[in-house]
């Protein structure tokens, strides 16, 4: 069943300023709003692993095979199934057409006269991110196909990663004593469903491709609109035995009659030649591609598909500047390059399935882990292509003075790495529509820097070239009403920008709170700069940052307002947790604080910088003496120190600080911040009262509870569970020895979102015990990989591991 979305927290506190500027954006701007608080995206429980690989946007198919999600324009999204767009077969024996079948199990009102309705009972789906595989026993045939799905996402892989194409293995087993012919028809419209697909002009066009004795034939649906037009394509491969027809255009609001009577007749299509008319204003055109071989008894054969996108060039919302897309670099920015990508995927993809199980078997083969994790670690990472991503490439022309700013001149190798990987952003979410959003990202970081370390290099040099720049642009704030700058000179922005508007050019595009305040910012850039360099090993990278690290601590200084090695939060939401307010010293930015302190004490070791080593080492024994006075009651650390009735709520993120530190082996001896006591006790006291006394052990941790037991409701952001702080928390658990308790508690949200909330493939920021949630889609839970970086560390420095309870928390 559906579950409604959570009010969201602005709702009762955020004044009318909101609405106005909801209005006039919305209603008299005609754009959207970053975050719509009045239309939430409705949660339909039908997603599954979508195609293409990394920022080159992304098509996705749901778990029944249909065609519904669209993400071509960079961070927009459009939630429409486009009901011609299927897979069908048709089964000859002895030259007649004995089945055919759309395998889909709608009953639409358009292309009936189709053969719609396959049943559900008989068919199978299963994802394993970047593939999927979709099983059909047609029945009565005593045929099965098997359709797996593959997407270039190949870990350390900056080409093909890129690629905006997904490819369909079709493995036909033959059940019967005779032979069979068996075609599979792949049809697709010329759209995404919105308003500009009947805006007239579009067209077909069948192409063929070879390249060194391989040819792939299919065809070019042009989609010509006036901003960021594309090309969609259907090719197969044309191998000995295989062969492959089209349909170059027909009507996909119509009956459809003629390309199933085409297919009826001889399994195959027409194959007109020549390109098809232009649309005309009002009307679609759909294509077709069809692959046919014969089976022999008791025999096996594949048949290979793809879909390709070629939107080399894009704008965003503001349309003040040209992009082109990384994998413009390899194929081209002409807008001709879709049947060069067809044909490369299609040659190509036996060799990316072995890059990606070379890197998924040993997880997969590790009986010491439970298979619902080894699920969630890699379908998690479905957001790294589908969170609105972009990667793009820097303007040949452009230089370093183009990019640094007035004051970024000291970042010396910013240019080269950018000329080299580009620069790449992710929305927080997709409903959250802000690139590169910090605080968050410092949670998702994990898997970008495991993975593709060179992305999260290249990121973290955008964010500081905005650091040491500033925007004094003036904008009204609409939480507090007060106008300030944009963005002040060394305070880490919130996020890089709006795709609506231009990101990287104009930042900041979180309006609810000013962020110059929040106390996360900076220290969340120090504790990634240490951690990327300690899983790197780049110098190079550290040198850059480390004028960035400190004038940003220096910034953070301000905070310390007594001088006792301590910032303090000021009482209004001023991190992360951005309705949760904090009053004085707390667990959650204090911890943060002087995990950074050390980080700064440790760069500066490696670096040769005494001066600087000295300094923080004085502020480290400093606060590390006050954090434990103010905040540490014997179990666990308080909220804040206010004093309030809920500051010594139980926070599960309060060991943050030591989450970053443990992932980079500074917890223990000279460098040991928090007494490891004090942190398996907090650890232990979070899982007991946060995870197993709140929704019978079975959701995850909720963010704040009561020393008694109840929940923490004292803001609606204490209330909730956060997925991505979850598995963030399992990890620091997974750290300290806690690996049961790690595994449990991150088995809760798994089980709640992917299988009894049904909200694969869109895991959101939040929900709560009454199954409200809030935010589909969203960047934290990729902190997953925080999970996997634990157990790796530990496997290494163990004999053996230790195995997590193969237990289920549900019946």
């Amino acid at each position: 069943g559906t579950v409604p979305p959570a009010p969201i927290f602005f709702h009762t506190s955020l004044p009318c300023r909101y609405f106005r500027w909801w209005y006039k954006k919305t209603r008299i701007e005609k754009k959207s709003a970053f975050i719509d608080l009045l239309y939430a995206v409705p949660l339909q429980q039908i997603y599954g692993c979508p195609l293409g690989g990394i920022g080159g946007g992304t098509i996705t198919r749901g778990w029944r095979g249909e065609f519904c999600r669209w993400q071509l324009n960079p961070g927009i999204y459009h939630y429409e199934t486009v009901i011609a767009d299927q897979f069908t077969v048709c089964l000859r024996c002895k030259g007649q057409t004995v089945y055919q079948q759309v395998l889909s199990v709608e009953r639409p009102n358009t292309l009936q006269g189709w053969n719609w309705g396959y049943c559900g009972h008989y068919a199978f789906y299963h994802a394993l991110y970047p593939r999927a595989w979709m099983v059909y026993e047609l029945p009565g045939q005593n045929v099965v196909l098997t359709c797996r799905q593959i997407s270039p996402v190949i870990p350390h892989d900056y080409k093909d990663s890129s690629l905006p194409v997904g490819v369909f293995i079709w493995e036909v087993e033959n059940g019967r004593d005779e032979d069979i012919d068996i075609s599979i028809m792949f049809s697709l419209q010329n759209s995404m469903r919105t308003k500009e697909d009947r805006s007239g002009g579009h067209w077909n066009e069948p192409f063929a491709f070879e390249k060194e004795g391989e040819w792939v034939a299919g065809v070019l649906l042009h989609h010509r609109k006036h901003v960021n037009p594309f090309t969609l394509a259907i090719s197969a491969w044309e191998k000995a035995g295989t062969g492959v027809t089209h349909l170059t255009a027909f009507n996909p609001a119509g009956s459809g009659r003629e390309v199933w009577q085409d297919l009826l007749q001889d399994g195959r299509l027409d194959s007109p030649a020549g390109k098809s008319s232009p649309t005309e204003k009002g009307e679609v055109t759909a294509a077709a591609v069809c692959a046919s071989c014969r089976v022999p008894a008791r025999g096996h054969r594949t048949l290979e598909l793809a879909l390709a996108w070629d939107m080399p060039c894009v704008h965003f919302g503001s349309k003040e500047k040209l992009h082109f897309r990384r994998y413009t670099r390899f194929f081209g920015s002409g807008g001709d390059a879709a049947p060069a990508l067809s044909h490369h995927a299609l040659t190509r993809y036996e060799e990316w399935e072995r890059k990606i199980e070379a890197w998924q078997k040993p997880i997969l083969e590790n009986s010491h882990l439970p298979s619902w994790y080894k699920s969630a670690l890699f379908n998690e990472l479905y957001f790294m292509t589908d969170g609105g991503t972009i990667w793009v490439e820097l303007p040949p022309d452009c230089c370093a003075e183009d990019l640094q700013g007035p004051a970024g001149a000291g970042l010396s190798h910013l240019l080269p790495v950018l000329q080299e990987y580009g620069r790449f952003a992710y929305l927080e979410g997709q409903e959250y529509r802000m690139y590169n959003t910090y605080d968050v990202h410092f949670y998702a970081s994990f898997a970008l820097v495991m993975l593709w370390p060179k992305l999260q290099i290249s990121l973290q040099y955008d964010i500081a070239v905005t650091v040491v720049n500033e925007d004094i642009q003036p904008r009204q704030y609409l939480m507090c009403g007060r106008t300030a700058q944009v963005k002040l000179k060394n305070v880490v922005p919130h996020d890089i920008g709006d795709p609506d508007d231009e990101p990287w050019q104009r930042v900041n595009a979180y309006l609810i709170h000013d962020t110059a305040n929040w106390k996360d910012l900076n220290l969340k850039f120090v504790l990634q700069v240490y951690r990327d360099y300690y899983l790197t090993h780049d110098s190079l990278y550290l040198k850059d940052m480390w004028p960035v690290c400190q004038a940003v601590m220096e910034s953070e200084m301000k905070f310390d307002t007594d001088n006792d090695g301590l910032i303090e939060n000021g009482g209004f939401a001023d991190q992360t947790y951005d309705a949760w307010v904090v009053n004085g010293a707390s667990a959650y930015c204090g911890g943060l604080w002087l995990a950074a302190v050390c980080m700064m004490c440790k760069m500066a070791e490696v670096l040769g910088d005494a001066e600087i080593q000295q300094k923080y080492t004085d502020i480290l024994s400093k606060g590390k003496e006050a954090f434990e006075r103010m905040l540490w009651n014997g179990k666990y650390y308080n909220y804040d120190s206010s004093g309030s009735d809920t500051s010594n709520s139980i926070m599960s993120d309060q060991c943050a600080g030591q989450w970053f530190l443990g992932a980079c082996g500074l917890d223990q001896g000279e460098f040991e911040v928090f007494p490891k006591s004090h942190v398996v006790s907090a650890l232990k006291t979070i899982f007991e009262k946060n995870v197993m006394s709140f929704a019978g052990g079975t959701m995850g941790a909720v963010n704040g509870m009561r020393p008694d037991g109840v929940p923490d409701t004292s803001s609606v952001q204490s209330d909730e569970v956060w997925v991505g702080v979850v598995y963030a928390l399992a990890a620091t658990m997974i750290q300290e020895g806690l690996v049961e308790e790690g595994f449990r508690t991150a088995e809760g949200c798994y089980r709640t979102v992917w299988e009894q909330l049904g909200m694969a493939f869109q895991t959101p920021e939040a929900y709560r015990e009454k199954k409200v949630y809030r935010s589909l889609a969203y960047m934290r839970p990729l902190s997953i990989w925080s999970m996997q970086l634990a157990l790796e560390h530990r496997a290494s420095q163990a004999p053996a591991p230790m195995p997590p309870s193969q237990v289920s928390i549900h019946p």
